[in-house]
């Protein structure tokens, strides 16, 4: 019988603080006025492959592209506002030219020139990301700069134009590289894009200066100059879904730029049915899953989300990186699926075409943690009440499972624990994952308090987060 017919007998009472009721300010967020505007896709292929995706739980992201030789916030220092106010200060120049916004942008172009990653081994990235239990990806095909890390026939801003020093490579076409190792690593495979395109003479005018993020001229005034954008980002998007492949995601960004994608969507699912499409804070028709960014929310949204985050502090490659914990990134994941969502997690790949060997580290790291925990993560639907202090509750058609997440200095489970809101039938078995003996239990008025053996305490120190698998006898007829 599923678990969620089981919690009428299970007799699950929420002892929610008001903090996890749905009345803290951050509602008023993006992502929140977002949740109550969200419409469920009523194509049955959409709808079916979201269902698939929501049960992946766990995803690379990747951003990658020239900027990774300067080490800069991806495309941003191309933008002409200052944001000098606020704590990275993404728009910030550095390096040769920086002094002047003009020549600046002139030797940031000429950054494809030099951009040469002869270590790139998508295979290898694959590998180590499916043994940390991702399940899909997103690629940076094309970012804010509009350098195209794909071969498209409508700019010549690209990979693999011929003067670039990385053209003459037989794996010069990095999206289509990227998408068939991750593709035959069964991966689900998706495409980020950037809407606003600043190389591109449709978008920033050569006639006038960029005063910011957005079109440089009024597009009222100008409509034969937004056709010929819109038509160039209809045609890319054409090559996309046409010549790569299988593409399971396209991953819209630049929320900033309005232009109908309406039709451009309906074509892409004409060549790729079952489509997932991201207009992030865009059409809600095409917003088939939520995405908060470096945040997880606060409480459990019922809809389709998805937290994008770094797994070091930039997006875009740092020489100088400082990555995550294993433990903080474990904790992030558990906390996002408590509350319904999958998480995003972007590696920054440098100028060579390789990873940070941290960044190999943490997967390795969560890799071991997920051997014995990640039943508890993945084809898993969270369980009221959600998250409750240290707790955080997700079932399947089998289990329910509560994760323990300890502080950082707590190194070992206390020798007595109390699984709140749990009251549970005679009957009932609760373990720990990656054991297999049942632990002494009772209930009480604070829930079902549990006894951890010193051996067990000993044998499972240092984990990131302990999970208890709870199994409920059926109910007999």
């Amino acid at each position: 019988m599923p678990v969620l017919a089981k919690l009428k007998y299970v007799a699950l009472h929420a002892l929610l603080s008001t903090t996890l009721l749905l009345t803290n300010s951050s509602l008023y967020s993006q992502e929140h006025k977002d949740e109550t505007a969200y419409q469920y896709p009523t194509d049955t292929l959409v709808r079916a492959k979201l269902t698939q995706w929501q049960n992946l739980k766990f995803g690379l992201f990747l951003h990658w592209g020239p900027y990774s030789q300067r080490g800069i916030v991806e495309s941003w220092t191309l933008s002409p506002e200052d944001y000098s106010h606020t704590k990275n200060n993404f728009t910030q120049r550095t390096g040769p030219d920086s002094a002047n916004y003009f020549a600046y942008t002139q030797a940031y172009e000429r950054l494809g020139q030099t951009f040469n990653p002869t270590r790139f081994t998508p295979k290898k990235w694959a590998a180590a990301a499916k043994a940390a239990g991702m399940k899909y990806m997103v690629f940076t095909t094309k970012h804010h700069d509009g350098f195209c890390m794909f071969d498209t026939k409508y700019t010549d801003y690209r990979i693999t134009n011929p003067s670039g020093a990385f053209a003459a490579n037989p794996r010069s076409n990095l999206t289509k590289e990227i998408f068939d190792a991750f593709r035959t690593a069964n991966f689900m495979v998706g495409a980020y894009y950037s809407k606003p395109d600043w190389h591109s003479d449709d978008f920033w005018w050569r006639y006038f200066p960029p005063k910011d993020r957005n079109p440089n001229y009024d597009t009222l005034k100008h409509p034969e100059r937004w056709k010929r954008f819109y038509d160039f980002t209809a045609n890319q998007l054409n090559e996309l879904t046409t010549a790569y492949g299988k593409v399971d995601l396209l991953w819209f960004d630049g929320d900033w730029v309005k232009m109908n994608m309406m039709p451009i969507a309906n074509k892409a699912r004409q060549h790729q049915p079952g489509l997932i499409i991201v207009e992030r804070h865009g059409n809600p028709q095409l917003t088939n899953y939520l995405t908060p960014e470096q945040k997880v929310p606060d409480h459990f949204i019922p809809v389709p989300w998805e937290t994008c985050m770094t797994m070091g502090e930039s997006w875009s490659y740092k020489v100088n990186e400082h990555y995550k914990s294993a433990r903080q990134l474990i904790q992030t994941l558990i906390d996002i699926v408590a509350k319904n969502g999958n998480l995003l997690l972007n590696i920054g790949p440098g100028p060579d075409g390789e990873w940070h060997e941290e960044a190999y580290q943490r997967l390795n790291e969560i890799a071991a943690w997920m051997k014995n925990n990640g039943q508890a993560i993945f084809d898993t639907k969270p369980l009221s009440p959600y998250r409750a202090g240290k707790w955080a509750f997700t079932q399947n058609q089998q289990s329910l499972f509560a994760f323990y997440l300890p502080e950082e200095n707590e190194n070992t489970l206390p020798a007595r624990i109390v699984l709140p809101s749990f009251a549970l039938p005679a009957g009932s078995a609760v373990s720990i994952c990656g054991t297999t003996k049942p632990l002494s239990l009772s209930q009480n008025d604070e829930g079902t308090a549990l006894i951890i053996p010193q051996t067990l305490r000993q044998q499972l120190a240092g984990q990131p987060a302990w999970v208890f698998k709870i199994e409920v006898p059926k109910k007999t007829k």
